[in-house]
């Protein structure tokens, strides 16, 4: 039987119908993988500032607010709760004078306790002190006696001797003389010996004993002098401020309950972007503007502890700066100069920077393009950044935000 063959015909077709449009799709991924990546938006869309060539000032802006130059605190020394007010928050007031009174039972019991006991030993000591001058006294006249009573002896010993020699008295009577002069004499050595090392000895204890009286004494007028501490009183001259108790409030040891100002100046206290923590030196100048007057000022103080992304600094008014328009608790916007003022290419800030990080732009050209430049940018300050490389005087760049076509190459813009 013969096989019956397929004509070639038909199978050459088959392979042009399949492979046409795989061909076709090929070619369209090809294009569009080589294509750059472009987008259509409108002009007013989009922020677009101009390069140009000017003066960078290396400058921080940021606003202060004028406090007291010196403030001191008034702390509560003795807990409790409050009994008396005497003065307001705004006087003027002066060193010593009372401010509050402070009610602790408890405390004044304790104070009363230790003072009871405190006078109680010096009592015990006085009469130590009293008993040892006697014991002195009685010493003094057994001294005495014994020392009269070896005169005595001496006196006889000698008469005796002497009689003796000239044979008036029998040997029977000089004997005893001798003997009763040696016992005397012997007698008298010893107990001086043994007075002298009790009166060293008492001597040290009498001193230890005033000196533990004179201890007892100053304690006594310590705790004296804190009974008073349930007075509050002012430790300076100056203006009170941040001083509002309530009777009856209760307030630990050592709470603060205001503050006082001095009246010697003023100065400026800031909370500044953590991005300036490096760059920032004490003795730094700046400068405030107070109704369309210029104050110099200096950074003074830097508290390098980072709060919420931000940290405090503190800056002095130069002397020749202190005027009657700053008054205390006024907001003013300062001005801090980091260097000189240098020529350099600027350009307008803008969101991009947070798109790119700095590192390229879009910019246009004449046919109302905009395409990805790569760029160097130096310093900053709140209004330019300095362009190190990439951009010329007269270029434009879209300076907006770049996060909805952070990928794109090309952008077509439309007027």
């Amino acid at each position: 039987m013969d096989k019956q063959l397929q004509p070639k015909k038909r199978t050459t077709k088959k392979l042009v119908l399949v492979g046409l449009p795989v061909l076709v799709l090929l070619v369209i991924t090809v294009l569009s993988m080589t294509r750059k990546k472009q987008v259509n938006l409108n002009n007013d869309t989009l922020a677009i500032r101009e390069v140009k060539k000017g003066d960078f000032e290396d400058v921080v802006l940021f606003n202060s607010v004028v406090e007291p130059k010196t403030s001191v605190l008034i702390n509560v020394v003795q807990g409790g709760s409050v009994s008396e007010i005497y003065v307001e928050s705004g006087q003027m007031i002066k060193k010593g004078t009372p401010m509050l009174r402070v009610y602790n039972p408890n405390a004044e019991l304790n104070y009363l306790t230790q003072e009871t006991a405190i006078v109680e030993q010096i009592n015990n000591l006085r009469n130590i002190r009293v008993n040892i001058k006697n014991q002195q006294l009685n010493l003094t006249e057994q001294l005495l006696s014994i020392d009269n009573s070896f005169k005595n002896a001496k006196r006889k010993y000698i008469t005796d001797t002497t009689l003796y020699r000239k044979d008036v008295i029998a040997r029977n009577d000089y004997d005893s003389s001798v003997q009763e002069y040696k016992y005397q004499s012997e007698r008298n050595d010893a107990i001086r010996n043994s007075v002298t090392q009790e009166r060293r000895d008492r001597n040290v204890q009498m001193s230890r004993i005033n000196g533990s009286i004179a201890n007892m004494q100053e304690s006594l007028e310590l705790l004296r002098r804190n009974k008073e501490n349930f007075i509050v009183k002012a430790p300076i001259d100056g203006l009170l401020s941040s001083f509002s108790p309530i009777l009856g409030e209760n307030y630990n040891q050592g709470q603060s309950v205001g503050k006082i100002d001095m009246l010697d100046g003023y100065k400026l206290v800031a909370k500044v972007d953590e991005y300036y923590i490096s760059k920032l030196q004490e003795q730094v100048r700046g400068r405030v503007n107070v109704l369309n007057t210029n104050y110099e000022v200096s950074i003074s103080k830097i508290y390098p502890e980072v709060v919420n992304g931000q940290f405090e600094v503190e800056l002095h008014f130069a002397k020749d700066s202190i005027s009657d328009n700053i008054k205390r608790g006024m907001s003013l916007q300062t001005k801090v100069f980091l260097s000189n003022n240098s020529e350099a290419f600027l350009l307008p800030k803008g969101m991009f920077y947070q798109s790119t990080n700095g590192k390229w732009v879009f910019v246009l050209n004449s046919d109302n393009k905009a395409v990805k430049r790569s760029v160097k940018i130096g310093r900053e300050n709140p209004f330019y950044y300095e362009i190190l490389d990439g951009l010329k005087e007269g270029d434009r760049v879209i300076t907006s935000s770049y996060d909805d076509f952070i990928d794109v190459e090309e952008i077509n813009i439309n007027k």
